[in-house]
């Protein structure tokens, strides 16, 4: 396993996905506002998820170049949807937003580091 990514385009390519999602949650779409009361997160902490989202993306990017960083990023971006996951669990809001949403997301991001860093 290496700390740089290689190749780097999965960081870019999850960089863009979390960077629409936080430009669909700027304003949220019904499907994400449904995510967010479906796991019972009050209103007032939904501005955090776009921090937390674009401190990723940053973080992503500026890993490309940067050994460390973005291996660190990759890894809370999965710590972040497998947290989701679990509050989705928690909360038995296991609908469609979940599964496409919080486990696609999980998904990719999964992907993108066993292609940038563990292969």
């Amino acid at each position: 396993m290496h700390l740089s990514p290689s190749p780097s385009w999965p960081q870019i390519a999850l960089a863009v996905l979390l960077a629409s999602d936080v430009l669909l949650s700027v304003r949220p779409l019904p499907f994400i506002q449904a995510c967010l009361e479906g796991v019972k997160l009050p209103r007032e902490w939904w501005w955090v998820l776009l921090v937390v989202k674009t401190l990723a993306i940053v973080g992503l990017l500026v890993g490309i170049k940067h050994d460390g960083i973005g291996f660190s990023a990759n890894v809370g971006v999965i710590v972040y949807f497998l947290c989701a996951s679990i509050a989705h669990i928690r909360a038995r809001f296991t609908k469609q937003e979940f599964w496409v949403n919080c486990l696609g997301f999980l998904a990719c991001a999964v992907a993108a580091f066993v292609i940038s860093f563990a292969v």
